[in-house]
């Protein structure tokens, strides 16, 4: 374990990403909690995507002070998000009906882990474990100030107990 002080005092929101046609996405254009989630298409863990899109149609608002999920795609896991920009966004629209927004395809661990995660990662799970992501379909639970408040890893189900309640304490 190591010292999750950072993830505590950065504002996730603040962190730039991209989505996945190359236009910025701005977190903090979102008012309420974040459940941001490294995504994979050719994963066994990918169903998860119908949970992921039933959390952001039950807890969504149109303005943004809901639930916002954004999927991160990342080819890090047994090369299990291979396609691109334009075949990941089809098979997300076509295969799941995915309506949140997805962020261009990311580094979570290593040497190339994009800011995003080098914050996120500091983050303990709850069994108060730190470091990189385990596999694809890790959530981070973040706040309305963009500060870190649940970390659950990949099999944990998005419509687990634990998770919907967290988010229904973050709203």
């Amino acid at each position: 374990m190591t010292d999750n002080a950072p993830a505590q005092h950065t504002n996730i929101k603040s962190i730039p990403l991209h989505t996945l046609a190359g236009e910025p996405l701005d977190l903090s254009t979102f008012t309420g909690p974040l459940l941001i989630v490294n995504v994979a298409s050719r994963c066994g863990l990918t169903p998860q995507y119908t949970a992921l899109e039933k959390l952001q149609q039950t807890y969504g608002t149109a303005d943004g002070s809901g639930l916002t999920v954004i999927g991160v795609p990342c080819n890090q896991f047994a090369g299990q998000e291979p396609g691109t920009a334009e075949e990941i966004t089809t098979f997300c629209s076509t295969t799941y009906g995915i309506t949140f927004p997805l962020a261009e395809k990311t580094d979570v661990n290593g040497g190339q882990r994009h800011p995003l995660y080098r914050a996120l990662t500091t983050f303990p799970d709850a069994d108060g474990d730190t470091g990189d992501v385990q596999w694809n379909f890790e959530k981070f639970l973040v706040g309305a100030d963009g500060t870190v408040l649940h970390r659950f890893r990949p099999r944990t189900e998005p419509d687990a107990p634990e998770v919907l309640a967290a988010i229904e304490a973050a709203l």
